[in-house]
């Protein structure tokens, strides 16, 4: 039985790399094949919109001029919410990642990854729906993506403490968070620890998770 094709759209506006990232997956695996190659995320839009084809999967870094790689993936949610996601960027802030994650990304690679696991996120994205690293689970992406998730029976909070926990859920870094609140960043620090201990997660990526499930804040 011939193996499915996998279509893939490849978004990036530096053209070396996006250049070698298409040899890269013909070379990979005959079943990959690239429809659309496009700079940025207007770009890419417009592709979709005139050319007919709808990728399985695309491939998107985050920093770009024009639209980015937040502002692209809100747009697809809305007029193609069925294509897959796959992130594939230098930025690996902490802060980025959550925000991938609550837009609904299938999973999150660095730039300088190697080729065997490029190959498996993306037959990971096309047949699982998620790929996962060491620093983001596929039970983290579950269970922020998926539905009808019963919330875990919530922990008792101080009013300090859930806006604390609701600031967490943002882009903001921990000295902007500071800021915002005229604490130093140390008390942040001490606040994240105290919630990771309490809600019995290990990162700040959990402590999102937590506060999704639980209805702290929203994805």
């Amino acid at each position: 039985m011939p193996q499915k094709t996998v279509e893939i759209a490849v978004t990036d506006d530096h053209e070396l790399f996006r250049k070698g990232l298409i040899s890269l997956i013909y070379a990979l695996d005959g079943s990959f094949k690239v429809v659309i190659e496009a700079t940025n995320g207007n770009d890419l839009i417009a592709q979709l919109q005139t050319s007919g084809k709808i990728p399985d999967l695309i491939i998107l870094d985050l920093n770009m001029p024009g639209r980015n790689g937040y502002e692209t993936v809100m747009w697809l949610n809305e007029h193609f919410p069925n294509i897959k996601v796959l992130i594939i960027s230098m930025i690996e802030r902490e802060e980025s990642v959550i925000q991938m994650l609550k837009l609904g990304v299938r999973g999150y690679l660095s730039k300088d990854i190697a080729p065997e696991h490029l190959e498996e996120a993306i037959l990971a994205v096309t047949e699982k729906g998620f790929y996962y690293t060491d620093f983001i689970t596929g039970k983290l992406l579950l269970e922020l993506q998926k539905e009808g998730n019963v919330p875990k029976a919530p922990v008792y909070l101080s009013d300090k403490e859930k806006e604390i926990l609701q600031l967490m859920c943002t882009e903001l870094t921990h000295k902007e968070i500071a800021n915002q609140l005229g604490v130093s960043v140390k008390t942040v620090d001490n606040y994240r620890d105290v919630l990771c201990k309490k809600l019995n997660v290990v990162s700040r990526i959990g402590l999102v998770t937590y506060a999704i499930r639980n209805k702290i804040a929203e994805a």
